[in-house]
């Protein structure tokens, strides 16, 4: 969302890069460009609105477009998928908490045929980052992504079986095209409400978004920090 990216946009001093996907023109998601002091290129790539219903497009949908569209374009060294999350108090999660992600799954995708049911789940591997972890000192787990920002029963019981410390709507779709390109995913998720909590209002999670926003502001500079320069095995 546009909201989560506009103080990481600010505090990196990026400037929108409206040529970045020339390749495909009717894209909706919007690109911003800078340098660091090193010469190493950081984008930051946001979904865009949908033009039907004028609201970010959220989801797997929007994630997996401009994935592509990124990998292809800009040939990236390594994908960093920063965002908002859902967190379960059952391990640990509070809301502000900093994840980065171990593994990536679908909760949503049920498709009980012998070997649609695997693919369905997804279970892509995170690029391993024990070194990044322990610079940051934040928490570590197993993301889940759906299409919905609630969990119906079968969810709720899919995120236990997967034993999802996270759950939000992009990591997943984001992985599979990180694979088709053979490009390092790193999944940054900040916490915003609690899964296995009490459910929180409108007002309430709006309230945590912008916790959650300025927290990927502080992380996302310090994992940028520490990965210029950097071989993925040294992460």
């Amino acid at each position: 969302m546009d909201a989560e990216a506009a103080p990481l946009i600010a505090h990196l001093a990026l400037v929108e890069a409206p040529d970045a996907f020339v390749r495909a023109p009717r894209a909706p998601m919007k690109c911003y460009a800078g340098t660091l002091p090193s010469g190493t290129k950081v984008y930051v790539v946001c979904n865009g609105s949908c033009v039907k219903h004028n609201v970010c497009n959220v989801g797997t949908v929007g994630a997996a477009l401009s994935a592509y569209e990124t990998c292809v374009s800009l040939s990236p060294d390594v994908l960093v998928n920063a965002g908002t999350a859902g967190g379960f108090a059952k391990r640990g999660g509070a809301v502000g908490d900093v994840y980065l992600g171990t593994e990536f799954k679908n909760f949503d995708r049920r498709i009980p045929i012998p070997g649609y049911d695997a693919y369905g789940v997804g279970s892509y591997e995170a690029c391993a980052t024990p070194n990044l972890a322990a610079h940051l000192g934040c928490k570590r787990g197993v993301v889940c992504t759906g299409n919905s920002l609630d969990a119906t029963e079968t969810c709720r019981a899919a995120l236990e079986e997967y034993g999802a410390s996270v759950k939000e709507m992009e990591a997943a779709a984001i992985a599979h095209v990180a694979h088709l390109f053979d490009v390092p995913l790193i999944g940054v998720k900040t916490i915003t409400d609690i899964v296995d909590g009490p459910v929180a209002t409108q007002e309430e999670f709006l309230a945590n978004l912008g916790t959650a926003a300025a927290a990927l502001k502080d992380v996302v500079p310090k994992v940028i920090e520490f990965l210029d320069g950097k071989l993925v095995s040294e992460l």
